[in-house]
């Protein structure tokens, strides 16, 4: 019996996906769990495995378009059926799922090699192979059930001499940004094309720009700067945005984190910095205040147990927003351990679904700019962002004499929809309670 293969709903908000490659063509045999075809969604590319094992009869959704999710983007059928074909978009089963994807980065990782036992193959198969050296457990079979066939194992090897030699960092950070990597010449053994060849390739890429008539010139907005446009104006157009500014007195959270330097400066794994500080506080804040915490679906607003702390990173092709999952439930030590790395997989271009879905409150840091105070964005559907300047040491009031403290802006951005003026004023000013007296958070 058929079985339809519809566009997965990948994250709390996802309503289209874009299929932007397949892994197999029309007639293919596939299996139950290998890479049938590609998402791309707002920040990365997801890879979506194959419910069933049979033959891929048609492909509806080519690669490039863009489709409501649940609809149908393919039919996989058994052995010697022959389904009606489907003309246009039509809608099956809503799916969630975390399944098989990875970040960019992972989207050219090997397949892990199957068990020997697993592997059906002909005698002639096997000697072929061990002949080419060529490992079975990657190669397809095209015979019944799936059986490996001395064809299949010729076909494998003269795409394997075929294909460039990359690693597989490289490979992923050629297909970010759209490099064709048999341009890119390997100096790493034998050939193979590494990060640096990359790397030096995309220093040498020149923006595509096409030409308009009138003065000027023009730049496609597509990708990531779209998808970035497009979210940016719909949060705009569709949540009631009030920011709120405050001005909070950092000097101890400074020594606060300095202290805790000091104490952990002979193992450098530990690496505490500012924002870190701010991610404990603000975890530690939204406890307090649960509706600071929420989003809404539809006509409910959900109030979360746990923090998913949104932290924006800013990379070359624009910014990503990355989730430290249940943040409240974590110690300064293993927030910052974590929020390193979450920046690290976004700079290289190698996070997971589960590393940018999932938040319920956002912080954007611009500290280290020359920036005091700014207006973030809300993130639908969250209920809350919190914008952070620069530290400054200015001369203050405190306790009747003038002396000089390090100052820090804060911009919180509610949506005025869910939550009023006040409880958010609150919260803020339970922040910056914790953020000037950082003892405060283990009350």
């Amino acid at each position: 019996m058929s079985v339809h293969v519809t566009m997965p709903k990948l994250g709390m908000t996802m309503k289209t996906g874009k299929v932007s490659k397949w892994h197999k063509d029309e007639g293919d045999n596939v299996r139950k769990g290998e890479d049938l075809f590609e998402v791309e969604t707002e920040k990365i590319t997801n890879k979506v495995e194959a419910p069933v094992t049979g033959i891929l009869f048609q492909i509806v959704v080519p690669a490039g378009a863009v489709v409501p999710v649940g609809a149908i983007v393919a039919v996989i059928a058994e052995s010697g059926e022959q389904p009606e074909r489907m003309e246009g978009t039509q809608t099956g089963d809503v799916t969630e799922t975390k399944a098989a994807y990875a970040g960019a980065a992972s989207r050219v990782e090997a397949e892990k090699p199957k068990e020997k036992g697993d592997i059906l193959a002909t005698p002639a198969a096997k000697r072929l192979a061990k002949d080419l050296g060529v490992d079975l457990a990657l190669v397809t079979g095209t015979g019944a059930e799936g059986r490996i066939k001395e064809a299949d194992v010729t076909r494998y090897h003269e795409e394997a001499q075929r294909r460039p030699r990359i690693t597989p960092l490289a490979e992923a950070m050629a297909n970010q940004a759209a490099l064709d990597i048999s341009t890119i010449t390997g100096t790493g053994e034998g050939g193979k094309i590494t990060k640096e060849n990359v790397e030096r390739a995309l220093q040498q890429k020149t923006p595509v720009i096409e030409e308009k008539t009138g003065p000027g010139k023009t730049i496609p907005l597509t990708g990531m700067r779209k998808a970035i446009a497009d979210n940016m104006h719909a949060s705009l157009q569709n949540t009631a945005q009030l920011t709120l500014m405050t001005e909070v007195d950092v000097t101890d959270s400074l020594r606060f984190q300095n202290l805790v330097r000091e104490i952990y400066k002979k193992d450098e794994s530990v690496r505490i910095s500012l924002n870190d500080v701010l991610i404990l506080a603000t975890s530690r804040a939204l406890k307090r205040f649960p509706i600071m915490n929420s989003t809404q679906i539809g006509d409910e607003i959900i109030l979360h147990d746990s923090v998913g702390m949104g932290i924006a990173v800013a990379i070359p092709d624009g910014l990503i927003v990355t989730v430290l999952h249940e943040a409240d439930q974590k110690g300064l030590l293993q927030i910052a351990a974590e929020a390193r790395t979450l920046v690290e997989k976004a700079r290289s271009s190698s996070l997971s679904v589960e590393d940018v879905t999932g938040g319920t409150f956002t912080i954007t840091n611009l500290s280290a700019s020359n920036v005091d105070n700014f207006t973030p964005i809300l993130r639908p559907p969250e209920t809350g962002i919190l914008g952070v300047g620069r530290v400054v040491e200015k001369p203050v009031v405190l306790k009747g004499e003038i002396t000089i403290r390090s100052m820090m802006r804060l911009s919180l951005t509610i949506d005025h929809r869910v939550v009023d003026g006040a409880p958010a004023s609150e919260f803020l000013g339970l922040l910056a309670g914790y953020l000037e007296q950082p003892a405060l958070i283990l009350t």
